[in-house]
């Protein structure tokens, strides 16, 4: 079971443009595969469909946007994950099945699943110690 809620994508359907809320706000998502290359873009309009990003590549674990400074976008991280750890890449035969592009509202230090996890410890320091 998932972890994060996710954006449900219907991969045997692209292109597509859909309607989704995101933190109270309307955007629409396009969302392309391109053959050659093997890796899926999301297109992000306003709720009238006036552009704001077009053509972001989904790269696995790399939150979209990450790099623009634009009040438009939509005020939660948006990554493509799989949480199952399975997958090195965002591609036809990873997305929607093992990867999905998710909504990344857990904090960090509250994945207690993660392997990399190390509590904070009540004096500050980590629990392994130090």
């Amino acid at each position: 079971m998932s972890q994060r809620d996710y954006i449900p994508i219907n991969v045997d359907d692209l292109p597509e443009i859909f309607e989704i809320e995101l933190a109270d706000v309307t955007f629409n998502f396009g969302v392309s595969y391109n053959a050659v290359g093997d890796f899926f873009t999301v297109d992000l309009y306003d709720e009238d469909l006036n552009p704001i990003i077009l053509g972001e590549k989904l790269v696995l674990n790399h939150r979209l946007w990450a790099y623009v400074n634009d009040d438009r976008l939509p005020a939660v991280d948006l990554v493509p994950m799989d949480e199952s750890g399975q997958a090195t890449a965002v591609n036809a035969e990873t997305f929607g099945r093992t990867v999905f592009l998710m909504i990344d509202d857990i904090d960090p230090t509250d994945d207690l699943s993660s392997d990399d996890y190390v509590g904070i410890g009540e004096d500050g320091g980590d629990d392994d110690g130090s």
